[in-house]
């Protein structure tokens, strides 16, 4: 029965401290771009997209179209590097191990 209270206290600890490190994470953000970048996508650690600037001669009122293929790019390298970060993070708390979700 000391075992388990032991395993209790441990996993509580960690559910601790993945909380604090997602709440730090929701702060720490990531940029992608395309277009050689003239469209940048910065996202946080919560998955968020944050901002999205556009360099102005990427704005083309004849091609709205590659505008549009630009941004998804974007959007997703910049969610793609967020997920990275998440789990680099993440893999530091659970000593590598794969647990669902996280």
């Amino acid at each position: 029965m000391k075992n388990m209270n032991s395993m209790m206290k441990q996993a509580q600890n960690l559910q601790k401290k993945m909380m604090k490190t997602q709440a730090e994470l929701a702060k720490k953000t990531v940029e992608a771009s395309s277009g050689g970048g003239m469209v940048k996508v910065i996202a946080n650690g919560g998955q968020k997209i944050e901002s999205i600037i556009f360099e102005k001669e990427i704005i083309d009122p004849d091609d709205i179209e590659m505008l549009q293929d630009l941004v998804l790019a974007a959007v997703n390298d910049a969610l793609n590097k967020s997920q990275e970060m998440v789990s680099a993070e993440m893999g530091k708390l659970t000593g590598g191990l794969n647990i669902p979700g996280l």
